[in-house]
């Protein structure tokens, strides 16, 4: 279990960041709050650089590997795509070549930034697990730096945006973050103890893709066979061993939203606030709107944790009808 940072750890990578990141808003959107009966605040990560709140953490990584190692030519990672952005557009601003490995028939929208941000491109394998065990391969046989998905400097970056959004908005009573490989609510929770709040935190995972929240009901790593969601930063099939300790710690629980509540959340995100959320990046309001009954009177926020999804998809999405 990785330790827990202190806050002036905490704020030293912030500085850091916000060289690059100005904090993002968060917004109490009225008509998300009357959907669910409580005080509703949206962190809007969707508006960083690359869409998405990963470039915090992949900063704040390779700033530190950059000066541990400056002869270090190149990285490589594996990704769904804000991951992968996050690496390339960071290794571009140190001079370091970033090899990013995605699985086929990713989203091609992500592809095109990732290579627009600087990375070197490799489709590999059906899914971000058989993509990240080639990136394994590729580190070994062209001696590159993997970066994982999960890793203690990642968090550090990343609790950047819970600072943000406990001192923007004091006195929360819970907020909702998506799982992915776990940076994001571990870098949440790191904030809020690095501050000595109570808030509550509870992660978010697609039904399709429960890997997480079956780990954190086991007490271990639980793997999946499949990791099938609309939700592809929430399509995880094998837990990160160190997150789900962690995780287990320090969350409240771990709610599940199906692919329907995802897409209608990404509907109603859209028609009530006109900003776009990615499937991962709707599924904390998701969360929210499924336990709407147990927020009434509440201050709540949830993690709108990206925006980068296929105009085509969204097109298709943003047309269903919702249920009545």
């Amino acid at each position: 279990m990785p330790a827990m940072d202190d806050l002036a750890t905490l704020d030293a990578a912030a500085a850091l960041v916000h060289r690059v990141v100005p904090p993002t808003p968060a917004y109490c959107w009225p008509l998300l709050s009357q959907r669910i009966g409580a005080e509703l605040w949206v962190k809007h990560e969707n508006h960083t650089p690359i869409g998405a709140f990963k470039l915090r953490g992949g900063l704040v990584y390779l700033d530190e590997l950059k000066r541990r190692q400056p002869q270090l030519a190149g990285v490589v990672t594996a990704t769904r795509g804000n991951h992968g952005q996050s690496i390339a557009y960071a290794a571009a601003r140190l001079g370091l070549a970033a090899t990013i490995v995605v699985p086929h028939g990713n989203s091609v929208e992500k592809n095109r930034a990732m290579a627009a941000f600087g990375g070197r491109l490799v489709e590999h394998g059906h899914d971000f697990q058989a993509a990240y065990e080639y990136a394994l391969a590729l580190a070994e046989r062209d001696n590159l730096h993997l970066v994982r998905t999960y890793e203690p400097l990642l968090v550090r970056g990343v609790a950047s945006y819970g600072l943000e959004l406990f001192r923007a908005v004091p006195h929360l009573d819970l907020v909702y973050v998506p799982i992915g490989q776990g940076s994001g609510i571990s870098g949440v929770i790191t904030a809020r103890e690095a501050l000595g709040l109570k808030t509550e935190i509870v992660g978010v995972v697609a039904a399709n893709a429960p890997a997480y929240a079956l780990s954190f009901a086991a007490g271990r790593v639980v793997s999946t066979n499949s990791s099938d969601t609309i939700a592809d930063g929430l399509a995880v099939r094998v837990p990160d061993a160190a997150a789900v300790d962690f995780i287990g710690r320090w969350a409240a629980r771990i709610v599940t939203v199906s692919e329907a509540e995802i897409r209608r959340a990404m509907r109603i995100i859209f028609a009530d606030t006109h900003n776009l959320a990615e499937g991962a990046g709707a599924a904390a309001f998701a969360a929210a709107l499924q336990e709407r009954d147990r927020l009434r009177g509440k201050r709540v926020a949830v993690i709108q944790s990206g925006g980068n999804i296929d105009r085509a998809l969204f097109a298709e999405i943003l047309a269903e009808p919702d249920p009545e």
